[in-house]
């Protein structure tokens, strides 16, 4: 196994904590080479995957998200399935005021998916 293949299988979310917790802040995160594959088909689907939240103790440490989200390049999962796993992901590490994961799939068969799970701490209902 290679350096990069052992990180990404070894990866887990890390989190820091807030520099500036007492400011209210946007973080705003696009990882623009997100892929998977189909669980119907084998073919992979490529994604921008955007993260935007604002941060309450924690904030994400990118470089663990980058590996995070990586592990799902060989994982059979549909677009709505990962998305909502990264989102789940998320909001279980960082306890985050709000959150947002946007999982924008590239057109494939004629059809172009993007899937929304948002989270607020201060409303009911979130997804």
């Amino acid at each position: 196994m290679k350096h990069g293949e052992k990180a990404i299988s070894e990866a887990s979310l890390e989190v820091w904590d807030n520099p500036s917790p007492e400011c209210d802040y946007i973080i705003d995160i696009s990882f623009p080479e997100f892929t998977c594959l189909c669980p119907f088909s084998g073919y992979p689907d490529f994604a921008n995957i955007r993260i935007i939240y604002k941060p309450n103790k924690n904030i994400i440490e990118l470089r663990s998200l980058k590996l995070y989200l990586n592990k799902y390049r060989s994982e059979y999962i549909s677009h709505e399935e990962a998305t909502s796993r990264i989102y789940l992901d998320l909001v279980s590490a960082l306890s985050p005021k709000e959150l947002e994961v946007i999982g924008d799939f590239n057109i494939r068969g004629g059809i172009k998916t993007i899937v929304r799970m948002k989270f607020n701490a201060n409303k009911e209902g979130n997804n």
